[in-house]
């Protein structure tokens, strides 16, 4: 894999195939038993195969928690500046190979070069911060009566599992090691079937960094792999990310072992337009909110609510834009948004779109699938943005997480009302308002049920602030942004 990633610079879309093996413990790849049960990895800007995966069965999964816990055992007596060092070398070395896995990610994952440096980016500086929290971590001294004490320790928990999602394959990877290995523990992690190639890059560099052997490991597969994780009596947490209905599978399956679980899950998240805001600013928010990623991101504002009063302006304007967005190879710089993850998924999509419609929607723009000019694209999962107007609150594509670029476009007339509406959902992962107002933008953002509160932006992470939601969405946490 190291030489897939030193290779990248002349790479184009199109025309890399991996055929490195993309299981990993033990400190090397693992080239798994069972051969037969592969399946292939499309790249969505052509449709064409890029790998074979494989899948690991339950002896290859208990050799890497195996591996995992004997790592473990040495990585958990290390002292916490230890640890920092490790993890900040292994900051240092993404961060000297960021454009190279920035390229391997968009060629798996179908996403824009420019959102790719990002995430790779946001990456190397996940682990440089909780590097830095690792020599931080301490106990307590508790003093008592009559001149006795007592103490506290914190204490790793082992080896802790991470089933993750294909929308941000290396960074979300990055995201759940990052604060298990400052704390002590080690990780046995499974990217999604969709986009296994870029996690095992960066369980090889935890080990260039210097961690002890097995300490991060890669195990490849679909549900039944992460079946296996989530069983295995050596693992202490798991930490998925993905939908509801698999998160609900996970607590199920973790809870027979009574298993620490975290779990960051769907959204349908609302998006408030008053009239008193700065349009520009509003529009521009709006399409961050619903096309970063090819509108498959979990956070994205896909309700948008927008006072009556501005809605024409803001229509027009939001068709504008939306039409120029640039869809194309997204390993150009120009290019504004690249394919989705799959065939699948991109029917899933349309058919939201075509349902929507039947349902009374309007479609203002997009919507269609799309070819580019480019002959190599042809066969890619490529779909124009959409926006739709005329939208209810109890249509499908305004109730249902789309994972896909449409923007369901709502009016409203009150800040009670649209409170209200804006809440009744199963979900509460982010929301977002755009006002002039300070005083109705934090108390709109008090009132909100969401994690996340975005004012007069959107989809900002940054590593310091805390992550959670409400309701079926994920744990409850609270933040607020602008």
């Amino acid at each position: 894999m190291a030489q897939l990633v030193d290779s990248m610079p002349s790479a184009s879309t199109g025309s890399v195939v991996v055929t490195d093996d993309l299981n990993y413990w033990g400190g090397r790849r693992i080239k798994s038993k069972d051969g037969a049960t592969t399946e292939p990895v499309f790249e969505p800007a052509t449709g064409r195969v890029l790998c074979q995966m494989v899948p690991c069965g339950a002896e290859e999964v208990d050799q890497a928690v195996q591996s995992a816990q004997a790592a473990y055992l040495k990585w958990s007596k290390m002292a916490g500046i230890e640890r920092s060092r490790v993890m900040l070398e292994a900051a240092r070395i993404i961060r000297e190979r960021r454009d190279n896995i920035a390229k391997l990610e968009v060629i798996n994952n179908g996403k824009t070069i420019t959102e790719a440096e990002y995430d790779i980016d946001a990456a190397w500086q996940c682990i440089e911060y909780y590097a830095g929290l690792a020599p931080t971590l301490s106990g307590q001294h508790i003093q008592l009566p009559g001149g006795a004490f007592a103490y506290t320790r914190r204490e790793p928990l082992g080896v802790c599992a991470g089933i993750l999602a294909w929308n941000y394959p290396f960074m979300i990877a990055a995201w759940k090691c990052a604060p298990a290995l400052a704390c002590g523990n080690a990780v046995v992690f499974k990217p999604s079937p969709m986009t296994p190639v870029t996690g095992v890059i960066l369980a090889e560099i935890f080990h260039e960094a210097g961690v002890p052997v097995g300490l991060v490991n890669v195990v490849q597969g679909g549900a039944e792999t992460g079946s296996l994780l989530c069983h295995h009596p050596n693992v202490a947490k798991v930490s998925f990310t993905g939908s509801v209905p698999t998160g609900k599978k996970v607590m199920e399956m973790s809870a027979k072992t009574v298993k620490h679980v975290t779990l960051e899950l769907g959204g349908k998240s609302p998006l408030l337009i008053f009239k008193d805001c700065e349009l520009e600013n509003a529009v521009r928010g709006a399409l961050m909110a619903n096309f970063l990623t090819q509108g498959q991101v979990c956070t994205n504002g896909t309700r948008v609510f927008v006072q009556r009063e501005i809605m024409p302006q803001f229509l027009e304007e939001v068709v504008k834009r939306t039409k120029a967005i640039v869809v194309g190879d997204p390993l150009l710089t120009e290019t504004r948004m690249g394919g989705l993850i799959s065939k699948p998924q991109l029917d899933k999509v349309l058919g939201f779109v075509a349902q929507a419609k039947k349902e009374g929607a309007r479609v203002l723009c997009g919507g269609e699938p799309l070819t580019p000019s480019d002959p190599k694209l042809k066969n890619g999962y490529f779909m124009s943005p959409c926006v739709l107007d005329n939208c209810r609150d109890d249509m499908t594509c305004v109730k249902e997480e789309i994972f896909g670029p449409v923007m369901s476009v709502l009016p409203f007339d009150t800040e009670e009302e649209v409170l209200q509406r804006a809440n009744n959902t199963t979900f509460g992962l982010a929301s977002g308002v755009f006002t002039r107002d300070i005083s109705r933008a934090h108390r709109v953002a008090a009132n909100l049920e969401a994690g996340t509160c975005y004012i007069n932006t959107y989809s900002i992470s940054p590593v310091e602030v805390p992550f959670g939601g409400y309701k079926m969405s994920v744990k409850k946490l609270y933040q607020v942004m602008y």
